[in-house]
């Protein structure tokens, strides 16, 4: 389906490079790119949540003591203590 899109010379100029460099059409080089484009914004609105951008990290480490969740303010009551013996 034929479609007129109006290019400033800057962006005519690097699709007519591309083109030539790739050995494909200027028609090519336009319709990759707008596919690139949308599967590009996609990406990003399906990724939105903090979770979804760490989401490869979860679960990847191993060792380290099991109870760190346990008694934190316990734990950080007595990080506090210590930091005031050391400061006397």
């Amino acid at each position: 389906m034929p479609t007129s899109v109006r290019l400033d010379a800057k962006t005519e100029r690097l699709v007519e490079k591309i083109a030539r460099d790739e050995g494909r059409t200027k028609s090519q080089v336009i319709r990759e790119a707008i596919v690139a484009a949308a599967e590009s914004k996609r990406g990003k609105r399906e990724e939105t949540r903090p979770y979804d951008r760490i989401a490869h990290l979860i679960g990847i480490a191993k060792g380290g003591p099991s109870d760190l969740s346990e008694r934190t303010g316990e734990k950080f009551r007595k990080l506090l203590e210590e930091k005031r013996r050391r400061l006397r």
